[in-house]
């Protein structure tokens, strides 16, 4: 396995001293050239001199979606129009878009970050990797593409559409790896099966991300198609995919520290999180020059752990996400995750991971449907069967969320399925 050893194996010391230097620079940059940061310091009474290193990071302002929203569409950008090369946006589900622009330096490091993730996954120059994220403003797409092109691999640009396309091509292209969302690749491995191909696939790894997924469901699609399966983090507002990798070892995402200063807060204090204690993920760009953010609230939660990985990369690892702060739902004053209800699921073994949550309120009470999806056996079973599943779900949901849930089973094929980010929850009390 090759990667950039010089960064990604640094002591910590080295790579602190490194971090200082540069958040001094982005400190200076974000001053002198964007005026809401000059503003936000003012109000707070800092200065560009006051930023000496990472130690001093506490004293900057935060920054949210909301900022980038307020400034729409160019407002943030730290360079003239002329030097920005290309523009990104992320809709999201309300409001206006969040616009992020990239210099051409922008580009050539965002390449270099996923290009090192890749390596991580061993995709390498004589790999063919089919990149099945959408592809236009969405990161994704183009930013798998030009990192897996860095590393000198075969780029098939597949993005989103025809399944069965996607798998004749992999087939006939003899495809070793393949980029999108994890969802959309167990919808790949069940209609592999249905194709009957699946000893024509030559898959050897996949390179997931763009929304949550748990330790069971990555196991079930490395059993499901034969591959190892890692985990990519990144948001377009930081800059993309690239931003963190999962190693072959899963026990953490690797930062590309070097690029990209992380932190753990409490949500509610915003103040910094205990080591290894489970907050908000904020992030400050170290090396950008377009759109360069202090202290961005990416709404993540996660921990961090700053020891050496077995990996030998000395990068700090944030552990797999448990949700974000703003999907988190609250039934019966019970904080809820989707992702709590897709472990649950998968470590029975008798369910898919497909489900759909359906929160409504009935009487002033929350109630709260989960439909899940199970074998087509259970359907010509005698319904004594299906009401034994439907109670060991009920029980499992019971015992991981600490609320009781009615549970509705439906065949294979009843949720839609999606090929970007999956959609989990239907809240229609804020349809009230």
């Amino acid at each position: 396995m090759i990667w950039n050893e010089t960064k990604e194996c640094m002591s910590r010391d080295e790579m602190s001293a490194l971090q200082s230097a540069r958040l001094v620079k982005t400190v200076n940059r974000v001053y002198h050239n964007v005026e809401f940061y000059r503003k936000k310091m003012q109000a707070v009474g800092i200065e560009p001199g006051d930023i000496k290193g990472i130690e001093d990071i506490s004293k900057l302002p935060y920054t949210t979606k909301d900022d980038l929203r307020d400034n729409y569409p160019f407002g943030l950008f730290a360079v003239p129009q002329s030097e920005i090369v290309r523009i990104h946006a992320s809709s999201g589900t309300t409001g206006k878009a969040t616009v992020v622009g990239y210099t051409r330096k922008d580009i050539d490091i965002w390449s270099e970050c996923v290009s090192r993730a890749l390596s991580t996954a061993g995709v390498g120059k004589d790999d063919i990797i089919q990149v099945a994220y959408g592809y236009g403003l969405f990161t994704g797409g183009l930013g798998l593409h030009y990192g897996a092109e860095n590393t000198g691999a075969t780029v098939v640009p597949m993005s989103t559409g025809n399944t069965k396309k996607l798998i004749t091509m992999m087939e006939d292209f003899g495809a070793t790896a393949i980029a999108c969302t994890p969802s959309y690749l167990l919808h790949i491995a069940e209609t592999i099966k249905e194709m009957g191909v699946k000893d024509k696939i030559k898959l050897k790894a996949a390179v997931c991300g763009a929304e949550p997924w748990t330790e069971q469901m990555r196991i079930q699609i490395e059993e499901e198609l034969g591959i190892n399966a890692f985990d990519i983090y990144g948001l377009s507002e930081i800059m993309g995919p690239g931003v963190a990798m999962d190693c072959k070892f899963h026990k953490g995402l690797h930062v590309y520290e070097d690029h990209f200063l992380p932190e753990i807060i409490t949500p509610d204090t915003l103040e910094p999180a205990a080591p290894g204690e489970v907050g908000e993920l904020v992030f400050t760009t170290l090396t950008k020059e377009g759109l360069p953010l202090i202290r961005y609230r990416t709404k993540d939660l996660t921990s961090i752990d700053y020891s050496t990985c077995e990996c030998g990369r000395t990068l700090a690892r944030i552990s797999r996400f448990k949700g974000r702060s703003d999907d988190m739902l609250i039934i019966r004053g019970v904080n809820v995750f989707p992702s709590q209800i897709e472990a649950a699921l998968l470590e029975m073994g008798e369910t898919s991971p497909h489900y759909m949550m359906i929160v409504d309120r009935e009487n002033n009470l929350d109630t709260l449907e989960i439909q899940v999806e199970v074998e087509e056996r259970f359907f010509t079973d005698e319904i004594r069967q299906l009401e034994q599943l439907s109670k060991k779900i009920g029980n499992a949901i019971h015992q991981a969320l600490g609320i009781s849930a009615k549970i509705k089973l439906v065949e294979p094929k009843t949720i839609e399925r999606s090929m970007g980010k999956a959609k989990h929850v239907i809240d229609n009390r804020k349809l009230v």
